[in-house]
């Protein structure tokens, strides 16, 4: 059956026609929401609620967008409600959650536990280049945020961002003019992988822990983005960051277990929550 008969069906209220249609980007709907929420639990939750939404609104759906873009919009709605009770993140989250774990016994246990025992606990540096491009990208405005995201790393148009948004053109063009200005000047200060200089010592920690050090430069030497770093601008840098990152799904990569505990330790270290002590006193009681 064709994707237009389906989407009529879809759209008489037929379910498992809406299904089908939202199972053809439900993962990269996922990924999405996982940079944007950082956390698996709110992802699967915005996940169901956009189904739920987007199915009992479809009589709504006009065509003036695809059906993708039309969901995209619901969701990124629901998880810009989601996030505004949040404060944003700083610059230093990362440092901070760094502090944390070099500070607990406890935390450096579990990073070890996934990394030895899990599918998915491998320490892979293009996947950490992909954990720190949604930190620092959670320093932005959530519209800000967004826009940069769903231009760069998902390939949506500016009119469709410009709808999911509900934003003149002009007004997304700015905000990923400045979003990617912010950006690359965090990158660009706090890169150890590209910058001798580099303050980040979260990458370089993780990396001489799970890398041996004889490894560490042959590993980092594999990325198009190190071997870059002497001869392109900062500008250029940022597009081969986006080029990397678009190619891992966050949610299903070898070291996505790992980077979840990674996230998790963030989490606890800004306050924004105690996934850590949390999770043991549930098992205690």
């Amino acid at each position: 059956m064709e994707n237009e008969e389906i989407l009529k069906l879809a759209i008489s209220g037929d379910i498992n026609a809406f299904q089908t249609l939202f199972a053809e980007f439900q993962n990269q709907l996922k990924s999405y929401l996982y940079r944007l929420l950082t956390d698996r639990d709110d992802v699967d939750d915005l996940t169901h609620d956009t189904f739920i939404r987007a199915f009992t609104r479809i009589s709504t759906f006009n065509r003036d967008s695809s059906l993708k873009t039309w969901v995209f919009k619901i969701a990124t709605n629901l998880a810009y409600d989601h996030l505004r009770k949040l404060k944003r993140w700083q610059a230093d989250a990362q440092d901070r959650a760094a502090d944390l774990a070099i500070g607990s016994e406890e935390i450096r246990e579990v990073f070890w536990m996934v990394h030895d025992t899990s599918p998915a606990g491998a320490y892979e540096m293009r996947e950490h280049i992909d954990y720190c491009f949604t930190c620092i990208s959670k320093t932005l405005l959530i519209e800000n945020q967004v826009a940069l995201i769903l231009k760069h790393i998902y390939d949506f148009q500016v009119k469709e961002i410009c709808l999911i948004l509900d934003k003149t053109e002009g007004v997304i063009k700015h905000l990923l003019n400045d979003a990617r200005n912010i950006m690359t000047d965090i990158f660009e200060q706090r890169c150890a992988l590209i910058n001798k200089n580099g303050v980040c010592h979260q990458c370089s920690h993780i990396n001489e822990i799970f890398n041996p050090k004889q490894h560490q430069q042959e590993e980092l030497m594999k990325l198009e983005l190190v071997k870059a770093s002497k001869k392109y601008n900062r500008d250029q840098l940022f597009t081969l960051r986006t080029l990397l990152v678009k190619a891992i799904d966050p949610l299903h990569a070898a070291g996505t277990d790992f980077h979840e505990e990674i996230m998790r330790c963030l989490r606890t270290a800004i306050g924004e929550k105690s996934d850590f002590f949390d999770r043991d006193a549930d098992k205690v009681e």
